[in-house]
């Protein structure tokens, strides 16, 4: 029973300190939503705000942290493909020879 205890406590810290930083990068993405920067900036800096977030809770309460190699390389490997097929659009839109 006392084993169960510690290891509840354990986990209860993990939760509080992810849930915290959630809270404090909640406040991060307020206060960047106020500073003067370009669109395109200012884009990029929700994105990365928004991707530290979604790690977190992906990886502690859904509990995708201690999960196989499997699991992690497949969600990489899906997010190499939205992001080559994010840009395949923008490639035509970017290319110099207009038929």
């Amino acid at each position: 029973m006392s084993s169960n205890h510690v290891d509840t406590k354990k986990h209860l810290k993990i939760y509080l300190t992810v849930y915290i930083s959630l809270m404090i990068l909640t406040g991060v993405t307020v206060f960047a939503s106020y500073i003067p920067t370009t669109v395109g900036l200012g884009i990029t800096l929700a994105l990365i705000i928004a991707s530290i977030k979604s790690s977190l809770v992906a990886g502690y309460f859904m509990h995708l942290i201690a999960e196989k190699k499997i699991i992690f390389w497949t969600l990489v490997l899906t997010a190499i493909f939205f992001i080559f097929l994010i840009f395949i659009p923008l490639m035509s839109v970017l290319d110099p020879i207009k038929y």
